[in-house]
């Protein structure tokens, strides 16, 4: 449809019609926004920070205490997208699977090079585990989880957990996730013009995200470099078949796997990246959330 209607790519646009352009097309295609028990809006206060505090929407499905929960990291190449534009999602994901969902806004390049939206993202993390109790959520049951490049963000998190001595993180679930961002995959050169991500797009976020091209070597910008994959929390990899970036999340699953991790990979077949939010286009929008609600209360998951 985008192409039928000669619409302008993304990368195109001067950032803020870009980020206003995203926006209306996670609106159009979100389908109808559903009811949860209870939306609050977070400040995550940071002492002496230049970025100030941190924004965040906290969903609960129940009003129920000591609810697990899920810090959810959105997509946007740390370029593009909010907290609204994801709300459909986060609420869909919060009924689905009973837990608590926290989503993040992250601070956006390019006014915030890398590693700010990791820094941001590691913040929360730790801030969510010493609050959780005042907010009756259940710190000790914590998810990261994340689409593109908040697949990203979720899996470098959970690195960063590892080798950092905690917090505890139950589980990732990562969304066509980004995890190497030097080599080139046949995916990339397969569906990287067409089929809604187009490569020259994925070139312009790591222009707006890295000041540098020798960042993307950093392990905390291509969680698929990182040293070792061993003790990581066990793993829900979701990609889109017509996706450049199908291959490296297939990749990244396969070193997970390799490392001792235990990983649950699924292709949907036929979609673009960014299948999953678009309720109104795709019927395997809603077949996402219901794999992910069935993994989340898999072994492990606290019984209400």
């Amino acid at each position: 449809m985008l192409h039928r209607i000669d619409a302008p790519r993304l990368h195109e646009l001067p950032v803020e019609v870009a980020r206003r352009s995203f926006y209306k097309l996670m609106f159009a295609y979100r389908g109808e926004p559903e009811a949860v028990a209870a939306v609050e809006e977070l400040q995550l206060m940071r002492r002496e920070h230049a970025g100030g505090p941190l924004v965040a929407r906290l969903y609960r499905p129940s009003l129920e205490t000591g609810l697990p929960v899920i810090l959810w990291l959105h997509g946007g190449g740390w370029t593009l997208g909010d907290v609204a534009a994801y709300d459909a999602w986060c609420r869909a994901l919060a009924n689905a699977t009973g837990m608590a969902v926290v989503a993040l806004d992250y601070r956006l390049a390019p006014e915030h090079q890398f590693p700010a939206a990791v820094d941001d993202a590691w913040f929360a993390l730790r801030w969510l585990v010493r609050e959780a109790q005042g907010l009756a959520l259940d710190g000790d049951h914590l998810v990261v989880a994340g689409d593109s490049a908040g697949g990203n963000l979720a899996a470098v998190l959970a690195l960063k957990a590892r080798d950092g001595g905690g917090p505890a993180i139950r589980q990732q679930v990562l969304i066509y996730p980004a995890t190497d961002l030097l080599s080139e995959f046949e995916s990339g050169r397969r569906y990287g013009a067409g089929h809604f991500l187009e490569r020259e797009t994925m070139a312009w976020f790591h222009h707006q995200y890295f000041a540098r091209g020798i960042e993307k070597q950093d392990w905390r910008a291509s969680p698929a470099l990182a040293a070792s994959h061993t003790d990581l929390p066990p793993a829900l990899v979701i990609t889109a078949e017509c996706d450049p970036l199908a291959d490296d999340g297939a990749r990244y699953a396969e070193r997970l796997q390799a490392a001792g991790v235990p990983v649950q990979y699924s292709e949907y077949a036929g979609m673009v990246h960014g299948f999953v939010t678009m309720f109104s286009l795709f019927e395997e929008a809603r077949a996402t959330l219901d794999e992910i609600a069935r993994t989340l209360k898999g072994p492990g998951r606290r019984e209400a």
